[in-house]
């Protein structure tokens, strides 16, 4: 295989986007995220709570459940990643996190409604970010190798994300026209749910963990044809005491590396924001303005198909002008979407009242949702290229593995703070408001980071 020409490792490289991509699309933000919220709040209700109140709790329960994934990854990622460079073997991390995101991903099949369980909806899930997180991780490290002049990675790294998100959308198509029912019974192409699964028993949704854990083991076969370690790193025990050796020199290191440091903080904090969104979009829609799971799911098809297009523009302009003035641009349209989003009720828009039943305020979380995925998706896309800039040629999974840390070291920070707001306030809506702070933080370290990084010779 040591002839696997330059197209197909780019391309081998694309279809891990495409294939972990549903794991956000479908399982974190438009269908298990609502899902999981719909169900608890039933169970709570069912328990004595008022509604409101229960709606409040299941989303921060949400939150927290993700705070706890995310102090895992983010104790670990950067020691992963300094093992994979002390060793030089990437692919075999790989897989033992694809098992991850398999497992945790099907198990979630067994949260019906009848035997729900919190705790272990939310561990399962969890299992599965994790493997899903921690893939991401050492696959990014690839990018600097699949071509020779940085310039192109922007293209490469923003076409891959668009790819992904057309694969987001593609399986996000499958799951509301095959699958989920709605009010009728009927799936949004109007058929019966395949396999006869039953709407009382929530197996039409619940088909979504098994789905994505499909999704993934079949598309991850091209990333795994065409993806080679160097054949000269040496094939050895994980030496961990000198990665963690590594990884201790490189932070102690990091002062000397300002542009790094500022970037790693930087990007902590505006994608713990995005996430923030992302993560509490669907429960958003589904608590505030009562949508159902088949409405948020054509809104996570409209933000997905945004996304893609988005992704792909955004990494010609990255190739063009370079990943800085995209991060920044993309942060400021996001600042003002949280802002059009957290002014959203059933019968107002940014403070005016629109009247009851009026179709202005579902218009406008569309148009959110539209400019969430564009952004959000040049964002990140752009955010991956940055680091090749910012990181050490030469220790770039670690490098990763602190972009991991930096973006895990407060994606606890995002669920706790609206768990912790919505609990305050007892609102959904009013929970969701320190996204703006989190992006704000973000903008302002951009300032102390160097274009080209600290390393550029």
């Amino acid at each position: 295989m040591s002839d696997i020409s330059s197209r197909k490792r780019i391309w081998g490289w694309y279809f891990f986007d495409w294939a972990s991509q549903p794991y956000n699309t479908l399982l974190l933000t438009f269908i298990f995220g609502p899902y999981f919220a719909q169900t608890a709040t039933a169970a709570l209700v069912e328990g004595g709570m008022a509604l409101d109140a229960a709606k409040a709790q299941a989303q921060a329960y949400w939150g927290y459940g993700l705070t706890v994934t995310g102090i895992c990854i983010a104790l670990l990622a950067p020691v992963l990643g300094a093992i994979a460079d002390s060793t030089g073997k990437r692919l075999p991390w790989i897989w033992l996190f694809s098992l991850l995101y398999f497992i945790g991903s099907g198990a979630l099949w067994w949260t019906a409604p009848q035997d729900f369980s919190i705790l272990w909806a939310l561990f399962f899930f969890g299992i599965g970010l994790i493997g899903m997180e921690f893939a991401t991780i050492f696959t990014n490290s690839y990018l600097p190798e699949l071509h020779a002049d940085p310039a192109e990675r922007g293209r490469i790294s923003g076409s891959g994300w668009a790819f992904g998100y057309v694969g987001g959308v593609v399986a996000l198509l499958m799951m509301i026209a095959l699958f989920q029912a709605g009010s009728s019974g009927r799936t949004m192409a109007g058929l019966a749910p395949l396999f006869g699964l039953d709407p009382e028993t929530k197996a039409d949704t619940r088909i979504v963990g098994p789905l994505t854990a499909i999704w993934f083991a079949v598309f991850m076969i091209p990333f795994f044809i065409y993806t080679r370690d160097d054949p000269a790193a040496p094939s050895t025990g994980m030496k961990l005491g000198q990665a963690i050796g590594d990884l201790g020199r490189t932070l102690r290191n990091l002062p000397r590396h300002p542009s790094l440091m500022a970037y790693l903080g930087s990007s902590m904090f505006y994608r713990d924001a995005l996430n923030g969104m992302y993560t509490f979009g669907g429960i958003y829609a589904l608590g505030v303005l009562n949508w159902s799971i088949i409405d948020i799911g054509i809104f996570g098809i409209l933000a997905a198909i945004s996304g893609a297009v988005f992704c792909w523009i955004g990494g010609r302009v990255d190739r063009r002008i370079g990943p800085m003035p995209v991060i920044v641009f993309c942060c400021i349209v996001l600042i003002l979407t949280a802002i059009l989003i957290i002014s959203l009720t059933p019968t107002s828009v940014m403070g005016i009242n629109v009247g009851q039943g009026s179709a202005i305020p579902d218009i406008s979380f569309y148009v959110a949702g539209a400019l969430i995925g564009a952004a959000g998706g040049a964002l990140q896309a752009s955010s991956r290229n940055m680091l090749t800039r910012q990181g050490n040629p030469e220790r770039m999974t670690e490098a990763f593995g602190l972009y991991a840390l930096s973006g895990k070291a407060t994606s606890f920070l995002a669920p706790a703070l609206i768990a912790v707001t919505t609990d305050l306030t007892g609102s959904q809506r009013l929970g969701i408001t320190p996204v703006v702070g989190l992006f704000i933080l973000g903008l302002i370290l951009l300032a102390w980071v160097k274009r080209d990084g600290d390393f550029a010779k």
